[in-house]
């Protein structure tokens, strides 16, 4: 059991590096980046000496560290960031140990530094969404002109086309990401005010100091770094909750038109996939059950991270727990989930002519609004509405072609010829602007793309 995979999805996917980013190495090495910022901050102020901050910055790399010595220590203590501290001090050379981590508190450090390896993977969640869009754009185009039913409560409502239904997933997608880049500014900050977050510790220049190590970092500084802020890990938790949501809805209505009874689409059945262990017909939808069930998970991550903001005081390390267990488990499946959506996306099958099958399954009665509305204008909206609801009605009681009822409707016939009526049967000649739209979203999903690429 100890060699199969955390996470219930399919292991032959490679991780897209997220869950590299919270290794234990990982975050030694973004806290000892804190420490080295925090240090030339201080040097630079004359807070502690310069050949000090030097030192520490040379040293500050996890690769230099004991790390026995450390796992050993912090069995010991059961500090976080203490075992960190004595062993950068133990390998400065001269007095600059003696300068590390100073006046600062545990919280500052490891949530400026967590936050550091956040912003790396909301990094990469950009890049992998940038990729999903621009295979959304090929196949938007792709489909633009084929036709499907439209459904709407389970049931044919009126025609779109595939490439229409493409366009609704980039105008989602496009909005995430005008969310997750407009809220980096808030999201991604520093933290450094000591003990409580009152800069005493660091005197006059504590606000300076604040500034010139978010510098460092390149990141903001909190314009008050009290240790209870959390809405901003939570609003992050929140993000990822939506972006997972809409990934999980493609994925859903992929997975729906993969049933035999729709067969309109594929997911990507690479060759030597297994199914079932005894059912050798099957061609599991693995991809998409993969994003359904990881995209649940993010979003019941959400309510956890709401929990976390409900800091007591001026600090509560319950409070810090409970935002690390939302957000890292939460990056890591969306990681999981974005590269899935590009896969499915990038080698769906379509099949048109299955499509068009579907679409006269109902014999015409999905074309009922467009027969209405052509009438209406003879008669009126509702004796039309009347007239076409009583023979869609018989058609789908009686089994009776609806053409033919239509051609019996004495109010009908009045007014369109069989010959009408076959013609406002067809379903390509009512598709209204889902061709116009899926060009104009996939042209916007490049455009996107580009500037996440850029």
């Amino acid at each position: 059991m100890s060699d199969m995979p955390q996470n219930p999805t399919d292991f032959r996917i490679a991780d897209p590096g997220i869950r590299d980013l919270f290794t234990m190495e990982s975050r030694w090495q973004a806290w000892l980046d804190v420490e080295a910022a925090l240090a030339k901050a201080e040097a630079d102020l004359g807070m502690i000496p310069a050949n000090a901050a030097t030192e520490i910055a040379a040293k500050a790399k996890v690769e230099l560290l004991d790390r026995d010595r450390m796992i050993e220590s912090l069995t010991r203590t059961g500090h976080q960031i203490v075992p960190l501290v004595w062993e950068l001090a133990h390998i400065c050379d001269g007095d600059a140990g003696g300068y590390v981590h100073w006046g600062a508190t545990t919280q500052n450090i490891t949530q400026t530094g967590d936050l550091l390896l956040i912003r790396r993977a909301h990094r990469k969640f950009l890049t992998l969404i940038g990729h999903s869009l621009n295979a959304m754009a090929d196949l938007a185009e792709r489909t633009a002109d084929a036709p499907l039913p439209g459904r709407t409560h389970g049931q044919h409502a009126v025609p779109i086309t595939f490439g229409f239904k493409v366009g609704v997933w980039i105008d989602e997608l496009c909005r995430h990401v005008e969310r997750l880049r407009e809220a980096e500014k808030r999201n991604f900050t520093s933290m450094l005010g000591g003990a409580a977050g009152t800069f005493a510790s660091f005197g006059d220049q504590g606000q300076e100091l604040h500034e010139r190590m978010a510098h460092y970092l390149d990141m903001p500084p909190m314009p008050v770094p009290a240790r209870t802020t959390g809405d901003h890990k939570a609003e992050y938790v929140t993000l990822l909750g939506l972006l997972a949501a809409t990934c999980s809805k493609i994925a859903r209505e992929i997975y729906t038109l993969m049933k035999q009874e729709f067969g309109e689409v594929e997911e990507p059945v690479p060759p030597g996939t297994v199914g079932s262990s005894t059912m050798p017909q099957k061609r599991n939808p693995k991809l998409t059950q993969d994003i359904i069930a990881a995209a649940a998970n993010v979003r019941a991550l959400v309510p956890l991270a709401l929990e976390a903001m409900q800091t007591e005081h001026e600090a509560d390390r319950t409070t810090d727990l409970m935002m690390r267990t939302a957000v890292e488990p939460a990056c890591m499946a969306m990681g999981d989930i974005l590269v899935r959506i590009e896969m499915v996306i990038g080698g769906l099958t379509v099949d048109p002519d299955r499509m068009r099958r579907n679409l006269d399954l109902s014999g015409g009665l999905i074309l009922g609004e467009a027969l209405m509305l052509d009438l209406g204008r003879e008669i009126g909206r509702q004796e039309a509405h009347d007239a076409i609801y009583d023979a869609a009605q018989a058609a789908a009681t009686t089994g009776r072609a609806f053409a033919d009822l239509l051609a019996e409707n004495e109010t009908v016939r009045r007014h369109l010829s069989p010959e009408d009526i076959a013609a406002k049967l067809d379903p390509e000649a009512y598709t209204g602007s889902c061709a116009v739209i899926a060009r104009t979203q996939a042209d916007r999903a490049r455009h996107v793309a580009g500037e996440l690429a850029g």
